[in-house]
């Protein structure tokens, strides 16, 4: 493996639509409302994705500092704990990421308001207490809850906040479902390395409330979105165009039948990538029924 494939696989591509889609959401809302601009757009996508991979470079230095990922782990590979990058070098890779972030977070507040750092500053902090620090949130089985606050409610309405300093409804209820959908992605990853991170010491609440309710959660978060995506379009509370990301519903089968059936591996991550892919097209297509 070359040096930037092990900075690629650090990144964890894979998982940069879910910072993705609350920012295309919260743009689109802001165009059908008159108010977008490309410069606010870019500025919060590049401020979304450098906190996510901020985010994926600090989780790998601490998981391997704290030997939460072993060679034994079913997932990706941690290039700290191969040896592939440095600790020093990890950490080095978190700072130029904040880097681009605050830069971003400037021009954003130039525009918004102080408000905007006030928001960074939480969500650096909540995302480098995720499994650093003192209290590592993510190993006390609390890791969903910052993942439906950060990636739904705070990144969908703050990116509609930057255009004018509003946050109409339509943002807060369409966050719901993106933090939801956010969150099953979590879930299935935690479903996924619930025996590695048991014997870790690493308590996920995947890890704590076991396999069985670790699945239920899982169908409640991913059906819970879709029908709250009906219920609001059908309510009119948000543009009623939104209604048909409800009919993707149905590709969450393919997850759900993944992880009620199979225990292996390279199925798990097959039901991971599966419901990534389930947040992005709900999102996008939310976006559509927003702009239509």
């Amino acid at each position: 493996m070359t040096t930037v494939q092990a900075w690629k696989t650090a990144a964890r591509l894979h998982t940069l639509p879910a910072a993705v889609v609350p920012v295309i959401v919260g743009s689109a809302l802001a165009q059908s409302d008159g108010v977008f601009r490309w410069d606010v757009f870019l500025y919060a996508l590049v401020a979304a994705l450098a906190i996510q991979v901020a985010a994926n470079f600090a989780n790998d230095v601490s998981d391997a500092h704290r030997g939460a990922d072993t060679r034994e782990r079913v997932g990706p590979p941690r290039m700290v704990s191969l040896g592939r990058i440095t600790a020093k070098q990890m950490w080095l890779g978190v700072v130029v990421s904040l880097l681009f972030a605050v830069a971003a977070g400037i021009a954003l507040a130039l525009i918004a308001g102080p408000l905007i750092l006030i928001i960074g500053v939480v969500s650096v902090i909540a995302m480098l207490a995720y499994v650093g620090g003192p209290f590592p949130y993510g190993y006390r089985g609390l890791g969903e809850v910052f993942v439906f606050l950060f990636f739904g409610v705070v990144a969908t309405v703050g990116t509609r906040y930057v255009f004018d300093t509003t946050a109409p409804l339509p943002a807060w209820l369409l966050s719901i479902p993106i933090g939801l959908l956010a969150t099953a992605i979590l879930v299935v990853n935690n479903y996924r390395d619930l025996d590695t991170d048991r014997s870790a010491g690493k308590r996920t609440l995947a890890v704590i409330i076991g396999p069985d309710r670790t699945r239920t959660l899982f169908v409640t978060l991913v059906y819970g979105a879709f029908l709250l995506i009906a219920l609001f379009a059908m309510l009119q509370w948000t543009p009623f165009p939104t209604v048909f990301a409800a009919l993707i519903a149905p590709y969450a089968v393919g997850p759900v039948r993944i992880i009620y059936r199979k225990s292996d591996g390279p199925a798990l991550i097959r039901a991971l990538k599966m419901t990534a892919r389930l947040h992005l097209w709900t999102g996008l297509v939310i976006a559509a029924g927003v702009l239509v």
